[in-house]
């Protein structure tokens, strides 16, 4: 489903902050359409095509040939980690720990993993290295995108985020109290919780308190 946009001032224009569905987003900056995880169950009719795509993981709620197809033109640009680019041609590879400057705007890709959580013993649902957060810094704001991931040491570690949306759904991330503790670590100044299916986001809400504002908006 998608919802009406909220906005983010930035010393480079407002970036438009769009929800789609369950973690795909949009963001509208300058011209740029920047999409986060296209999929299917999205409503793109009245969305433009992609000027970019990130891509965080080779899940089929994150990657979604047909509807990257649709939403992509012969200049679109397709951000993702190596793992998608083996299964994705045209992606620009973009590894754990290394920034790129894109148009005007510039992106770090922050680790995204399980530390607990997988299918069975010894196995994780989301291997270190595999997928990829992203820092995207448009002039004095910065706003972080979490993708499939638990409370790491990386997501504590975040600085001068203004804008969070942070996953939290069972077995694949964390719960809403996790996630919470989170927050209080890294203070965003404002947090979505999305990637939300089968959690109830108040819960986020509610415990994380004055730490940081919680908007909690339409996806499903």
């Amino acid at each position: 489903m998608t919802t009406a946009q909220d906005t983010l001032a930035t010393s480079q224009g407002p970036v438009e902050i769009v929800p789609i569905h369950h973690e795909t987003l949009l963001l509208r900056v300058a011209g740029k359409a920047i999409y986060l995880d296209p999929i299917k169950d999205g409503t793109y009719d009245a969305l433009p095509k992609a000027t970019h795509i990130f891509l965080t993981d080779i899940h089929s709620d994150h990657l979604d040939p047909s509807t990257i197809e649709r939403l992509r033109t012969p200049t679109t640009v397709l951000i993702g980690p190596q793992a998608v680019a083996d299964k994705l041609q045209g992606v620009t590879v973009i590894r754990n720990g290394e920034s790129r400057s894109l148009d005007g705007f510039t992106v770090d890709a922050v680790p995204m993993y399980n530390l607990q959580r997988g299918p069975a013993p010894g196995e994780l649902f989301h291997d270190k290295g595999r997928g990829n957060g992203y820092v995207f810094t448009f002039g004095d704001k910065r706003v972080y995108v979490s993708g499939d991931t638990e409370c790491t040491p990386e997501m504590r570690e975040l600085k001068n985020i203004d804008v969070a949306f942070l996953c939290m759904n069972l077995p694949y991330t964390m719960p809403p109290a996790e996630a919470a503790e989170c927050v209080k670590a890294f203070r965003p100044a404002v947090v979505y919780p999305y990637h939300f299916r089968g959690s109830d986001p108040n819960e986020l809400k509610n415990s994380v308190g004055a730490a940081s504002e919680v908007r909690v908006r339409t996806w499903y």
